[in-house]
């Protein structure tokens, strides 16, 4: 016999389908739903749906935009290309308000374990992008296993493009301590150290 009763039951299952979401969290969010008033209710299930329908891809670098071309290609110049996996990537560069280029969303990474290869990505509309403007490619991919290789991939692609390549440098983040940081990270570190 089920806990809960079918609406509920249906409530949190739907709820522990999105990411990082496990079973006593979706719990939480199906309690809040039953809590709220009609109104509020009604308000966040047409928030719900608007973003469904208004939200779409840009036709140029693919991040998330209500028009046919999102704000950041229309308004800035493409001579430095930052290539990132997702949309919400674009969200974390543009909150150091220091890139003034634009981007590139690849929508995934290559990762042959989950059978998704450079044709399963947005790697041909990238180099398609590619033009005497450009003077940079960014790759500011995640510094995992998948992130490293697809960086590599498209940077073997752009070289012979006259286009110089760049990576996001990694290493130990600020106020981190020594012995708490992975090998890789520390390696990473050592290797790309600078003069001071």
């Amino acid at each position: 016999m089920d806990v809960f009763i079918e609406p509920i039951g249906r409530l949190i299952n739907e709820f522990s389908k999105l990411p990082g979401v496990g079973k006593k969290t979706a719990q939480r969010y199906a309690y809040r739903i039953i809590n709220m008033t009609d109104a509020e209710a009604k308000e966040f299930a047409e928030a719900v749906i608007s973003c469904k329908r208004k939200v779409r891809y840009c036709g140029v670098c693919g991040n998330f935009t209500e028009e046919e071309v999102c704000g950041i290609c229309k308004q800035r110049q493409a001579t430095a290309i930052c290539v990132v996996k997702e949309p919400k990537d674009v969200i974390a560069m543009e909150k150091l308000h220091e890139f003034k280029g634009v981007y590139h969303v690849l929508h995934g990474v290559i990762s042959p374990m989950d059978g998704v290869g450079p044709n399963d990505i947005r790697i041909k509309e990238l180099l398609a992008r590619i033009n005497p403007d450009v003077k940079e490619v960014i790759m500011a991919t995640n510094p995992d296993v998948e992130g490293e290789a697809t960086a590599m991939y498209i940077a073997r692609l752009l070289k012979p493009l006259g286009v110089n390549v760049t990576r996001l440098a990694h290493g130990i983040p600020v106020g981190g301590e020594l012995e708490y940081t992975d090998e890789v990270t520390l390696s990473r570190a050592f290797s790309e150290r600078k003069s001071i």
